[in-house]
């Protein structure tokens, strides 16, 4: 049992590059960050399945990390690190990592480490468990699980009906450019416009993250359950 997304967020890049191929090998969609403000900052920070986090990070340290992911997520955190320390293990458990494993540790044991995490917590998801939103085309509306209702442009309501065709699949550029009767060539701005006015649109309406992600060279998701009526 393997998490489907994974985080690799370490600064050694050496070893990130061969342990994000390793993982990718074993069917797990492992994105490494060299800087945690680079994970913070992207659209997914906080929708991956899986999190494995170096202590010696630039930008927000990495038991400052692992406080920030957990607040926000109930994943699993692998913390790998060569920092020495007495108090290391104490400190990353406490703010809340599940396990921690001093490098050098070879690929076999990350592995090893992350199968029994994710078996413990259950194979969390995250996107499982979750309640469905609800896509109203004839009202032009998204109904967010809790009942908050966001009005939606006509390029919103585009946007949303292509991606709940593929339910937790990215749809790439190119078939949201075609939906938006846009050029494949040249119009990349404006669906980066429109992919942004939705989310803030979502956002501002429910203050809350916005499920619709970026994937990198891969498109847009929208990381949660999504029915259409």
């Amino acid at each position: 049992m393997l998490p489907t997304t994974l985080a690799l967020i370490d600064d050694d890049a050496e070893f990130s590059e061969y342990l994000r191929d390793y993982l990718r090998a074993q069917g797990v969609a492992a994105h490494w960050f060299s800087d945690s403000d680079d994970l913070l900052c992207s659209d997914q920070a906080f929708g991956f399945d899986f999190y494995i986090v170096d202590l010696m990070l630039p930008g927000v340290d990495g038991i400052s990390l692992v406080r920030l992911l957990r607040k926000r997520s109930k994943a699993g955190i692998l913390v790998v690190t060569g920092k020495q320390s007495d108090d290391v293990f104490g400190s990353v458990v406490n703010a809340g990592a599940d396990m921690h494993l001093a490098k050098p540790a070879t690929f076999e044991q990350v592995l090893l480490a992350v199968r029994g995490v994710y078996r413990r917590s259950g194979g969390f998801s995250s996107t499982a468990g979750a309640d469905a939103w609800k896509l109203e085309e004839g009202r032009r509306q998204l109904a967010t699980p809790g009942g908050v209702k966001v009005e939606l442009s006509p390029t919103d309501l585009a946007v949303l009906q292509c991606l709940a065709e593929s339910p937790g699949v990215p749809v790439s550029r190119d078939v949201l450019l075609k939906q938006l009767g846009l050029r494949p060539e040249g119009d990349d701005n404006l669906l980066n416009a429109a992919i942004y006015r939705l989310r803030r649109r979502i956002e501002g309406a429910t203050g809350a993250h916005a499920p619709l992600q970026a994937r990198s060279r891969a498109g847009y998701v929208f990381r949660a359950p999504l029915d259409r009526g």
